[in-house]
């Protein structure tokens, strides 16, 4: 007998996180790395937010909104920390299309999923280059684990996206190069806006001025010949 999964929040209808479809976004509790720059301090730590459901609950808004969404997002914390076959393959009898992010540490926990036909679109986040990356993820990281979920998902079996939440501070040119060397040939790369004003995993950062949008550009043309396609996302 398997445990149910509890959500800790649940974003009814969504036209972005899921590109090109009307999805909801269901999110878990826990991750195992601590970014300093995670607005997410609920998720991770894995705290009440009023908000709770467990998968029974999900299942049933999911069938109420049958025909009107596309797919769904399951999003964290990390949500390869849980064991999510069982809940996704309900979510799959519905006729919905999965979306799972991951910051990438569980390869082995990915492969399962794609390879059993549960998940047919991620988004992996990249804190940074390899010799940044501690520093970006606020622990310790297996870095043989990232590169694994990384070549797996270069290697197409589900439609994917590389991401980056660039921090001053954190991220240079130097590191965004070094990024687009270790992925080069990957289909997209999204450079994402920090947002310091909200509340922060580490409240230090939330000083910390944003790149300017030139900037963003300037780091989006810098790795434009290693992926298919680069574009930001700001706040």
């Amino acid at each position: 007998m398997f445990a149910l999964l509890v959500f800790k929040g649940l974003q009814k209808t969504t036209l972005i996180d899921f590109p090109g479809k009307v999805a909801c976004t269901l999110f878990l509790p826990k991750c195992n790395f601590r970014c300093p720059f995670c607005y997410n301090r609920q998720l991770v730590l894995g705290q009440k937010t009023g908000l709770e459901l467990d998968e029974n609950e999900a299942i049933r808004f999911l069938r109420e909104r049958k025909g009107f969404l596309d797919g769904i997002c399951i999003s964290g914390g990390e949500p390869l920390l849980h064991d999510l076959a069982p809940f996704l393959q309900k979510a799959k009898g519905l006729g919905l299309l999965v979306k799972i992010d991951t910051n990438g540490s569980k390869p082995a926990a990915l492969k399962s999923l794609a390879g059993n036909g549960l998940v047919d679109y991620v988004a992996m986040d990249i804190k940074a280059s390899g010799q940044n990356y501690e520093k970006a993820a606020g622990t310790k990281v297996d870095l043989d684990a990232i590169d694994k979920s990384a070549s797996f998902l270069k290697n197409g079996l589900v439609e994917y996206e590389f991401r980056c939440t660039v921090v001053p501070g954190i991220h240079s040119r130097e590191d965004m190069l070094g990024i687009g060397r270790w992925l080069s040939g990957a289909k997209r790369f999204f450079i994402q806006q920090f947002n310091p004003n909200v509340p922060l995993l580490d409240t230090a950062f939330e000083k910390v001025k944003p790149f300017s949008p030139k900037e963003l550009k300037e780091f989006a043309e810098l790795l434009g010949d290693f992926f298919g396609e680069v574009k930001v996302r700001s706040i």
